[in-house]
């Protein structure tokens, strides 16, 4: 059996071979539902003596390909991301002579990404591919990872709305109604209420309340369904947001789909559920005269692919392009013949931005492709689109420029502040005494300005203020503050040996900024970080760029001078020497710095040696335990993206459902156990998704 390539993929195929054979690495960028993975399965085939080595998210996903294909490959060693991880150390046995970065947007990841290219760097000599929909990481300074991990060399790249057009994918019917609209009304309410003008108040009160009937007087779903599905036995991915969210929306079936099948068939699936991929197998194998509906949470974004799905309902809110992309690429799959349905009922009223974007992308496309080849000759020309909402969303609109009138009345308080202080250097939780939230505000033009935050300021409210001192951007404006008063501070201290928390009389944070920039130089270098004439401009001020360094070894020698007369550094945490060094606090802090994974590289191997030979003890029982559950939950997080571990869940002998389970609880009853659950540890599982419900 031989791997056959759609026209469009055996194009990508042949640039792909071409950019490797030239550059030793290549990019393909194409929308979920194209069949890209086929492009490396091809580049596998083809190369039967060569060693692959394949990149995933998951392995299920990677099993799922090939499943689909019938094939197996002995020439391709799979790995995930996170296995690749783990298992770092034995990367320099790899040797592949070719490396395959599947979903490789998901490089940018702080451990996988390290892992990645610590594997590149051990093998120079393998050619790598890349594949993704999509190479910006949205949510995370827009990096864009085609630019990181491949230089720029994108082999072949394809827009969602350019699939369409060339009749590569089908074009999908969009349909926006909603299910909840509770929460978007309140933040309207409070918007009004937070006006300063009486009238504006009363005025867009009258406008909320009318917003309130239209809404309510709207379709239901069970109506909405009913005109818009069209396959009454059809098979339907619902995509939710958590397991809660999942089951209570399950349990809104009888009443929204009453009108299209009174007993539809239920599955679900998500990550470390048993029976998911019973349930899976099941939903794709059913041909029953039954609607057929899959609840799913995560599994479905990326990688794995379901054939004959007629289309996708979106119930789980977010901001990323990214999954909502791939959430609705679920609906759409190559040489389809089918016009798959996409029910959007998450889409808050003042966010499009995603519906806009593929609107664009198919006009774009238009232009770009006026004949196509395939079936692009029965596109019609323009993106499908019902709002079962439109007299709302007209309301909403107006409601919205209302609000937006109350520009005028910010910008009078700005430039009163103008007045008295003479610049724009507005705190952001500034507010003024009629409850105006002015540094808010403030913060929220530049924003815009940059185009950052969605938003319009035209070319008369920019000139308005720049006229009273605003500064768009801080870089280098910011820059001549700090040294303005980096060189007030040294004509009075003959120093620049500032605390953290000091300010000027004039509120500017200099020690804050001062701490950032010793920060950014440990990181990225001086010469990354500062110019010549920067440098020159601090070292002029005698600027200590590793104060820590200097105090390190004044508080050591206390420590060592302690040992010398105890025999020990069983230094109580309030004990202070004669000198005033507050030494029991130092050994604690290295302490509790040593026990948490984010600050092990704050003392050097060296000073922890010298540490050593003193007496000093780098880490308590409790301390390790906690850091390994830790990692295995981080783990768990960076394969499944999130904690909602099941309670019977056991990995290394570890029972890390109870962990978690025990851990929310002693957040809830701080007394129910004897676990410590301090700041730093609830900041570490926040920072993994934690759900404390």
């Amino acid at each position: 059996m031989s791997i056959h390539l759609f026209k469009h993929n055996q194009e990508a195929y042949n640039a792909v071979t071409a950019m490797l054979e030239r550059e030793k690495m290549a990019a393909v960028i194409h929308p979920t539902g194209t069949g890209k993975s086929l492009i490396a399965f091809k580049l596998a085939e083809e190369h039967p003596s060569e060693k692959f080595l394949w990149l995933s998210p998951s392995e299920y996903i990677y099993q799922t390909q090939l499943e689909n294909l019938g094939m197996e490959f002995d020439n391709i060693q799979f790995m995930s991301y996170s296995r690749l991880m783990k298992n770092e150390d034995s990367i320099e046995i790899l040797h592949p002579d070719y490396i395959i970065l599947d979903e490789f947007h998901r490089c940018g990841a702080a451990e996988w990404g390290k892992s990645v290219r610590k594997l590149l760097n051990a093998c120079p000599n393998a050619k790598r591919l890349g594949l993704s929909a999509t190479n910006i990481r949205y949510l995370d300074n827009q990096r864009n990872m085609a630019e990181e991990i491949f230089d720029g060399k994108i082999a072949s790249e394809m827009t969602l709305g350019e699939a369409i057009v060339r009749g590569i994918l089908p074009e999908p019917k969009y349909v926006i109604a909603m299910y909840s609209y509770k929460k978007e009304l309140e933040q309207l309410k409070k918007r009004i209420q937070a006006l300063s003008n009486q009238g504006l108040i009363t005025e867009n009160q009258k406008l909320l309340e009318q917003l309130r009937r239209a809404l309510e007087q709207a379709e239901g779903l069970d109506i909405v369904f009913e005109k818009h599905m069209e396959k009454k036995n059809g098979k339907y991915i619902v995509f939710c947001s958590g397991k809660e969210h999942m089951d209570e929306m399950k349990n809104q079936v009888c009443a929204w789909f009453q009108r299209v099948d009174r007993k539809p068939k239920i599955y679900t699936a998500f990550y470390n559920d048993t029976s998911t991929e019973r349930e899976f197998a099941a939903f794709k194998s059913d041909n029953s005269d039954h609607l057929k509906l899959l609840f799913c949470i995560n599994m479905l974004n990326e990688g794995v692919h379901v054939d004959d799905v007629d289309g996708v309902i979106l119930l789980r809110p977010t901001v990323s392009p990214i999954i909502y992309l791939q959430q609705i690429g679920r609906a759409l799959s190559a040489g389809s013949q089918n016009t798959p349905v996409i029910f959007d009922l998450v889409n808050n009223f003042d966010s499009l931005s995603c519906i806009d974007c593929l609107k664009k992308e198919l006009e774009e496309a238009c232009i770009l492709f006026p004949e196509g080849y395939g079936k692009s000759e029965h596109f019609r020309g323009y993106f499908q689109i019902t709002d079962e909402i439109k007299d709302s969303r007209i309301l909403f609109q107006k409601l919205q420029s209302n609000l937006s009138s109350a520009w005028e009345t910010y910008y009078i308080a700005a430039k009163q502040w103008y007045l008295e202080k003479g610049n724009l250097r507005i705190p952001k939780s500034y507010v003024t005494e009629t409850g105006l939230t002015l540094g808010n505000w403030i913060q929220t033009q530049r924003r815009v300005y940059s185009g950052t935050a969605a938003g319009s300021l035209t070319e008369e409210k920019v000139r308005k203020l720049d006229e009273i001192g605003m500064i768009w951007d801080f870089k280098d404006q910011g820059w001549n503050e700090a040294l303005k008063e980096l060189q007030t501070y040294y004509q009075e201290h003959g120093n620049l040996d500032i605390k953290a928390r000091y300010e000027t009389a004039d509120g500017f944070k200099l020690g804050r900024w001062i701490c950032n920039l010793r920060t950014k130089v440990k990181t990225k270098g001086l010469d990354q970080s500062l110019t010549k004439e920067q440098q020159e401009q601090l070292a002029t001020l005698g600027m200590i760029w590793d104060r820590n360094t200097e105090k390190w070894e004044e508080y050591f020698e206390a420590a060592e001078e302690y040992y010398r007369t105890h025999g020990n550094l069983n230094v109580r945490t309030k004990y202070v020497t004669d000198k005033g060094i507050p030494l029991g606090r130092w050994l604690t802090d290295i302490s509790n710095q040593l026990n948490t994974e984010t600050h092990r590289t704050a003392l050097a191997e060296e000073q922890l040696a010298r540490l050593r030979k003193i007496g000093f003890q780098t880490e308590k029982k409790t301390a390790r335990q906690w850091n390994e559950k830790y990692e295995l939950a981080k783990e768990y997080y960076e394969s499944n993206g999130n904690l909602n571990i099941p309670l019977s869940y056991s990995v290394n002998g570890v029972k890390l459902g109870r962990w978690i389970s025990n851990i929310r609880s002693k957040r809830k009853h701080p007394q129910s156990n004897g676990m410590v659950l301090n700041d730093e540890r609830i900041r570490q599982l926040d920072m993994i998704g934690m759900n404390w419900k």
